[in-house]
């Protein structure tokens, strides 16, 4: 008869009773930063709220008093309400995709090695850590500007004119300085996802026959279209708000030509002394930025899926 050996099984290992329980001085220790931050995000929300509903001027303060909607039919009949959100769709989209094509090359150019590789990627970082208001003035004045520009220059040199850009294409001229400001974080986020791409993928595809611009598109462009995610999701936040590049180089004009619907707000609001009306493009503000976040977080949370 054969004996069989019964191997010994490992006893279960137990949780702690008080494993699953939340630590209550961990809470308690919570509670003070987490009110102060809910403070901080909810009492401005809730004033702008409540003026919005209300008919309050800076100018004539005892002139006040509860207008309902009236702010915000205001508001939606106003000359300069449609063209500003137009404007803001178009300075968002366009910034979105020259950020992203050019991040795109850019990253993929400097995932290779080559002489002076750290100053090129210094150099192309740098504008993201410009503020706002001095790249505003940079190349309002340094590089744009229509009789000593570099710009201005180049075009005099050649015999042709040079252009006043802020009154002949004020829009593009905003676009294409909150691009310069943006492209660095675009670059930044896709080299970085760019340098975990197997590089079997790429030496197998190679000894199919793949060239390399196939190699970009179906390899390179599947790869990143989690980073192109996370960059567009972040940047259409921060876009919908852009203000110190238009305030200090166009002020919203020609008329409304360069005016979103962030700089509306401050020309209602401060420059129109409204407040009521102020406030009630800050809402509506509010509203397009959350709906935007809810279908670009969406969104992303279906790409993440799909991987």
């Amino acid at each position: 008869m054969s004996a069989t050996t019964q191997q010994p099984v490992a006893a279960p290992v137990g949780t702690p009773a008080n494993a699953d329980k939340p630590n209550s001085l961990l809470t308690l220790l919570e509670v003070p930063a987490v009110g102060a931050l809910f403070l901080w995000m909810i009492v401005p929300l809730a004033m702008t709220i409540v003026y919005s509903f209300m008919r309050y001027n800076l100018v004539n303060p005892d002139i006040s008093g509860f207008a309902g909607f009236e702010n915000y039919q205001y508001l939606g009949e106003d000359e300069a309400f449609w063209p500003s959100i137009i404007n803001t769709i178009i300075l968002v989209g366009s910034v979105l995709i020259i950020t992203i094509v050019f991040g795109t090359l850019l990253a993929v150019l400097y995932n290779r090695d080559f002489f002076g590789k750290n100053v090129a990627t210094l150099l192309v970082i740098a504008p993201f850590f410009v503020m706002p208001t001095v790249s505003a003035l940079i190349w309002k004045n340094f590089i744009l500007h229509p009789d000593y520009g570099l710009i201005a220059l180049f075009l005099q040199k050649i015999g042709l004119h040079p252009i006043a850009w802020f009154t002949d294409y004020p829009l593009l001229s905003i676009i294409i300085i909150v691009a310069w400001e943006w492209l660095p974080f675009a670059f930044l986020i896709l080299f970085t996802s760019l340098k975990s791409l197997d590089s079997e993928q790429k030496e197998a595809a190679a000894i199919d026959g793949a060239n390399p611009i196939q190699m970009f598109f179906y390899i390179v462009i599947p790869h990143l279209q989690r980073a192109i995610g996370v960059v567009v999701m972040i940047e259409t936040i921060f876009l919908l708000s852009i203000f110190a590049e238009i305030y200090t180089t166009t002020s919203g004009g020609p008329g409304h030509a360069s005016e979103n619907l962030a700089f509306l707000v401050y020309a209602l609001g401060i420059q129109g002394f409204n407040v009521g009306t102020g406030s009630a493009g800050g809402i509506l503000a509010v509203i397009l930025a959350n709906i935007v976040a809810y279908f670009l977080v969406k969104m992303l949370a279906k790409n993440l899926k799909g991987r």
